[in-house]
């Protein structure tokens, strides 16, 4: 043991044994610290001569933030004990000279066990210490003034210069290679890395209409009529916001039309529509326009009216070939529509809020005009001559057209009640009974058909309000006269969602059989204006 090892811990004054180079009791390095005097003397700085520059310098490079270790002592490596230096055997006092006896000691801050806690002075550490406090730098021999300093790490090399020949190695521009582009996705489109769609988007130049937007900017506003929808899917002129797939859907097959919108209220479109045209056997052609509109209150009504239209049109173009009459073929239609309805409810027993819709349907054909519903969807006739009656060719399945065939209320204070459209007839599994409804017409001049959900009847309730509404030109324009309607249901708060069909009735010929406007086969169905 050195002959300057302490008898106790320079701690907690702990008795040591020999060999000791921690203490029992508290755990601090055993060094020779000088013992801790009251905290009311003052704490002096102990004259220790100034480390060499160089050193310094290195060990400051080495510990950045960390008080220098004072220079190696003069009497090198026979100052440690011939144990060999351990990380606590105190070094040779210094050859500077001795500590005068009236300068004390500074006590030792209770900073913790070793470490940087420990320093014997001032911003000073104790000698032969290094900065962490637990390891000693030894010389490199008994001639240096002090530790040598750790070589310098090497430089990295330098990236090598982009070959020209190497097109992958030049930097792109995008990439950080000089100007920054924004108009870019992903850097250039020869960029490492760049989106496969990169190439396309450079090709065309920055503001350009993307691709996919192209068709969109082409069309006009469903709801002002006039503006162009920009390819943010805005009017420009109302500002309103276009439709989205089913939100919107426009149809236009020969004479035959049909148009279906959201609406300003519903979060989606829950109408359907099917139009379609078929060959007959005698080579006349049959039109088809099928519409349905979901029960909001029940479960799926969006593919409850899909699956519908899709059934009562897909029979509809089987059985009309076959030269079934089109009120026999609309009756199965519409059985057909139920049944595909049904299939959608869970076979859970006992389940409530089957898929549910309405449906109304009209065929063309041969001179006829042959009209199937189930529920409030209606049907409207609009003659060319405005001058003659136009008339509602469907009779509601719903709580206000019982009040008023029963004779209990009047029209306008039955349709005026909050129970008004609750229906009583609709398509569903948890439908009561299926009473599919068909009436025929022969009208003896030349009209369209108005084939329409609630969502626009609404706004055009009577026969007579939906005449005015409808262009004079729909015969000829039957898109546009479906899109005018639709706006007309939006122009007046589009509170449910609108779909209308508009087929055009060609006049008969000159030879034809005499008019006859009542039904055909169904006495329930009573058209009126």
């Amino acid at each position: 043991m050195s002959m300057h090892r302490p008898s106790g811990c320079p701690s907690c004054a702990e008795p040591l044994e020999e060999g000791d180079r921690f203490c029992g009791y508290c755990g601090s390095p055993v060094c020779a610290f000088p013992p801790p005097l009251p905290a009311d003397d003052p704490t002096l700085a102990l004259p220790v001569p100034a480390p060499a520059p160089a050193p310094a310098a290195a060990r400051a490079a080495v510990s950045p933030g960390r008080p220098p270790a004072p220079p190696w002592p003069a009497g090198g490596a026979s100052a440690w004990d011939a144990a060999g230096p351990g990380p606590c055997d105190p070094p040779a006092p210094p050859a500077a000279g001795p500590v005068p006896s009236d300068v004390p000691a500074s006590p030792r801050p209770a900073g913790g066990h070793g470490g940087a806690g420990q320093d014997a002075g001032a911003g000073s550490a104790p000698a032969g210490w290094a900065g962490d406090g637990y390891h000693l730098a030894g010389p490199a021999s008994a001639a240096e003034p002090g530790p040598s300093a750790p070589p310098a790490p090497a430089p990295e090399p330098a990236a090598p210069a982009p070959s020209a020949a190497d097109p992958a190695a030049v930097q792109d521009p995008a990439y950080g290679g000089g100007e920054t582009r924004h108009d870019r996705p992903y850097g250039g489109p020869d960029a490492p890395g760049a989106s496969p769609w990169a190439a396309a988007a450079a090709e065309a130049p920055f503001g350009s209409t993307p691709t996919g937007h192209e068709a969109a900017a082409k069309k006009t506003c469903v709801a002002c009529r006039a503006g162009r929808v920009d390819t943010d899917g805005y009017c420009e002129h109302c500002g309103h916001a276009q439709p989205r797939e089913r939100d919107h859907v426009e149809e236009e097959l020969g004479s035959v039309a049909a148009v279906s919108d959201r609406g300003l209220r519903h979060h989606r479109n829950e109408d359907s529509f099917a139009v379609a045209a078929t060959a007959l056997a005698d080579g006349s052609t049959a039109t088809v326009a099928i519409v349905c509109d979901g029960v909001s209150s029940a479960s799926r009504p969006d593919d409850a009216s899909a699956a519908a239209a899709a059934a009562a049109n897909e029979t509809l173009l089987e059985a009309l070939p076959r030269g079934t009459h089109p009120q026999e073929a609309m009756h199965r239609a519409i059985l057909a529509a139920a049944d595909a309805v049904t299939a959608l409810a869970p076979e859970v027993p006992g389940a409530q809020n089957a898929p549910a819709c309405t449906l109304v349907g009209a065929v063309v054909s041969g001179g006829l005009l042959t009209i199937g519903w189930v529920g409030d969807s209606r049907a409207y006739w609009v003659p060319d001559d405005r001058g003659a009656l136009p008339r509602r060719l469907t009779e509601d399945d719903s709580w206000a057209a019982q009040m008023v065939a029963a004779g209990l209320m009047g029209e306008a204070e039955a349709y005026a009640d909050a129970r008004a459209h609750a229906i009583t007839g609709w398509l569903g599994a948890d439908a009561y009974e299926l009473e599919p409804h068909t009436a025929t017409f022969r009208p003896d001049h030349a009209g369209v058909v108005v084939v329409c959900t609630d969502g626009l009847w609404n706004y055009a309730e009577s026969a007579v309000e939906m005449a005015r509404v409808l262009p004079a030109d729909a015969a000829a324009r039957p898109l546009h006269s479906a899109q005018v309607l639709v706006g007309h249901a939006l122009d007046g708060g589009g509170h449910d969602n609108v779909t209308v069909a508009v087929v055009p009735f060609a006049a008969p010929p000159a030879d034809g059989a005499a008019a006859d406007a009542s039904p055909r086969a169904e006495a329930a169905a009573h058209p009126r204006a």
